[in-house]
C-alpha cells in the first residue's frame, strides 16, 4: 500500500510503498477514508535527530477515518464496512486516567512505549491503518468522514479546552481565540459559540486569517501584534478576557495570551511553539489559571461527534489526494492552509 513516511531526520515527508498490514488478535484493520494534516507533525519533523523521541521511517497523521476492513480473533462491537473515527492519544486501558476514558492522560504510556498513530506508530496517513483495539474507534454513523476527521484532533483538544473554562464564560464574559483561523482556533470559535453566550475575540497574523475568523463566528477581530493585548483590553473597557486560548503557543502569542488574561482568567496554552508563561504573585492579574492541556478523552470525541451531527460545527477543509500529501505539508508549513488540510487516501 502507499503511505506518507517521515523517513529521515530533517527530510520533507514521503510517499512510499510499504506492506499492507493485517490484524492480529484484538485488532482492527481500517480502510483510510481521510487524515487530517496538522501543526504537531510540523514540529516533530523539525525536532533535532539528538533526543528524537520516535522510531523511523514513520507512516504519518494522528486523525484518521475510515471503514473497517478487517478483524482480528476476539474482537466485539465493530463489524466490517462500519464507518468509523479513531481516538488518537492509546493508553494502556487500565490505569486510573484510561479507566476514566482520559487514555491522553494515561499514567503508563511513557513507560510501556504506547505512542499515537502518527506520533511513534503507524498513522493514518496511508491506505490502511491498523489499530490496537476496538475501543478507539467512535462510530460516525452518516457524518462524512472527509469534514469530520480534523474533529479527531483539531475539534477534540479545542473542546476539551473550552469545556474546562465554561464556569467562567458566563453571560456578559470575554473569550480570546489566538490563532482563530488554523486548524484547532477556527473550531474552538465554532464551539464558543455553540457552548457559550461568551463574546468571541479572534486573533490572527493576517487580515485574510481574521475573515475567515468571522466567518466562523468571532464577534471581534484583532491583528496579532505588538498591540493586540492593549487591543483587547480596549474592547474589554480595560478588563480584559476572561478566558485567552492560544492555539499558536510561540513565546509572543503566550506573552499576548497572559497579558489579555483579566482578573481570574484562564489562561490556556494549546499550541505546541515553545512558549512559556510565567505563574507568580505578580506575574499575571490575581488568580490567573494557567494550563497546557493535551487532546482531550474518549467520552469528549463522542460528545464532539455529537455536537457536529447537530450542526454546530463546520470544519474548513482543503483536500488533497495522498500523493499530494507533501505539497499539503509544504502549505502548512507556509502558512497557507485555511482551516485543515485533509489526505485522502483512495483519491
Amino acid at each position: 500500500m502507499k503511505a506518507v513516511q517521515y523517513r529521515e531526520v530533517g527530510s520533507a515527508p514521503e510517499v512510499v510503498t510499504v506492506p499492507d498490514p493485517e490484524p492480529g488478535p484484538g485488532q482492527v484493520l481500517l480502510k483510510v477514508s481521510a487524515a487530517g494534516v496538522c501543526h504537531s507533525d510540523i514540529a516533530v519533523m523539525e525536532w533535532p535527530a539528538e533526543g528524537f523521541p520516535y522510531e523511523l521511517p514513520m507512516t504519518l497523521g494522528h486523525e484518521g477515518a475510515g471503514t473497517v476492513a478487517a478483524v482480528g480473533d476476539g474482537v466485539a462491537g465493530v463489524a466490517e464496512g462500519d464507518s468509523v473515527a479513531v481516538y488518537g492519544p492509546w493508553g494502556c486501558g487500565r490505569c486510573p486516567k484510561c479507566a476514566e476514558g482520559k487514555e491522553n492522560y494515561c499514567l503508563r504510556a511513557a513507560g510501556l512505549r504506547i505512542f499515537p498513530p502518527g506520533l511513534g506508530r503507524p498513522g493514518a496517513m496511508a491506505e490502511y491503518l491498523l489499530v490496537d483495539d476496538a475501543r478507539h474507534l467512535v462510530p460516525l454513523g452518516d457524518l462524512d468522514p472527509v469534514r469530520t476527521v480534523p474533529l479527531t484532533d483539531a475539534g477534540l483538544t479545542p473542546y476539551h479546552a473550552v469545556k474546562r473554562s465554561l464556569p467562567k464564560l458566563t453571560p456578559g464574559s470575554t473569550a480570546a481565540v489566538i490563532g482563530a483561523a488554523g486548524g484547532l482556533g477556527h473550531v474552538a470559535v465554532q464551539l464558543l459559540r455553540a457552548l457559550t453566550s461568551a463574546r468571541v475575540v479572534a486573533l490572527d497574523v493576517t487580515e485574510e486569517k481574521l475573515e475567515l475568523a468571522r466567518a466562523v463566528g468571532a464577534h471581534e477581530t484583532v491583528l496579532s501584534d505588538e498591540h493586540a493585548a492593549g487591543r483587547v483590553r480596549e474592547l474589554t473597557g480595560g478588563l480584559g478576557a476572561d478566558a485567552v486560548f492560544d492555539f499558536v503557543g510561540v513565546q509572543p502569542s503566550v506573552d499576548t495570551a497572559g497579558a489579555c488574561a483579566a482578573v481570574e482568567a484562564d489562561v490556556t496554552i494549546v499550541g505546541i511553539g515553545g512558549g512559556t508563561l510565567p505563574v507568580g504573585f505578580g506575574a499575571q492579574a490575581y488568580e490567573v489559571c494557567v494550563s497546557a492541556p493535551y487532546w482531550g478523552s474518549r467520552g469528549e470525541l463522542t460528545e464532539v461527534l455529537e455536537l457536529a451531527r447537530t450542526g454546530a460545527l463546520d470544519v474548513h477543509v482543503e483536500t488533497y489526494a495522498l500523493d499530494e500529501a507533501p505539497r499539503a505539508y509544504a502549505r502548512l508549513h507556509a502558512g497557507e492552509v485555511r482551516g485543515r488540510a485533509v489526505i485522502l487516501p483512495g483519491g
